[in-house]
């Protein structure tokens, strides 16, 4: 269970947040949510694919780490395996509330800074400092808020852009059918791609509202991301045969 607290410099003044990566962080899983103001660095070194809610029918955007639902081939001895940590991760137990405040006269909601004290990156022996000695935010904490906004703007930004996509049929299942070798293989069922073909039929004023509304971009990088998939698969290749190795010596 989360246990949120609004983040203090008084009550939280000795919060630490762990920096190592593993399952006991929650992190060996197979896709993670991304979002699209981070898509330029995403798609660098991860495969970004849509899945739908099978409850309010709506997509969003994931980013593919391993081909089974408990498998991330980034994680490896303590580490994240890539240069860009998504901001999924890279949040760490912060997340973005509302609070309604009075300003000019008028109640707003404002955001600001949660933290769940039950994370199991919380700590307050080990990790880099949230708040500096004398109560200001720490660089480490100035780098999380930047991250959560980038995840809030592209969480609600993202909503439109998608069903902007799927009115045009953009949006199109993808199977992943994928062997490794003779022996391992993998079939990953449930997610979306960009149809290249579609988008590159699209009339003169389709391509025009895309570019306009700025989802245009969104949709190259998401089809430009999908190199990552040879990365992936190599790397899976690589771990099979590392554990080839001891079987064969035995």
């Amino acid at each position: 269970m989360a246990r949120y607290e609004l983040l203090n410099n008084v009550a939280h003044k000795d919060l630490r947040v762990v920096q190592r990566f593993g399952g006991a962080f929650g992190e060996d899983v197979g896709m993670i949510p991304a979002y699209p103001t981070e898509y330029a660095e995403l798609q660098r070194e991860y495969p970004i694919f849509f899945r739908r809610d099978a409850e309010s029918g709506e997509y969003q955007s994931v980013a593919l780490l391993g081909f089974s639902r408990d498998e991330n081939l980034y994680l490896r001895d303590g580490r994240w395996e890539a240069s860009y940590l998504p901001g999924h991760v890279a949040r760490g137990p912060f997340l973005i509330g509302f609070q309604e405040r009075q300003v000019d006269g008028e109640l707003r909601d404002e955001a600001v800074v949660h933290v769940d004290l039950d994370h199991p990156r919380v700590s307050f022996s080990e990790g880099e400092p949230v708040f500096l000695p004398k109560g200001g935010n720490s660089p480490y904490l100035e780098r999380v808020t930047t991250v959560l906004r980038g995840i809030h703007d592209g969480a609600e930004g993202g909503k439109a852009m998608y069903r902007a996509f799927d009115s045009l049929g953009l949006v199109q299942p993808v199977r992943l059918g994928i062997q490794f070798d003779g022996e391992h293989g993998a079939n990953v069922t449930g997610l979306f791609g960009i149809d290249r073909d579609r988008l590159a039929a699209l009339d003169a004023g389709s391509l025009h509202a895309l570019h306009r509304a700025g989802y245009l971009e969104g949709a190259y990088l998401v089809l430009a991301s999908m190199h990552n998939l040879r990365r992936l698969i190599a790397e899976k290749q690589r771990r099979l045969q590392q554990e080839e190795v001891p079987a064969n010596a035995v």
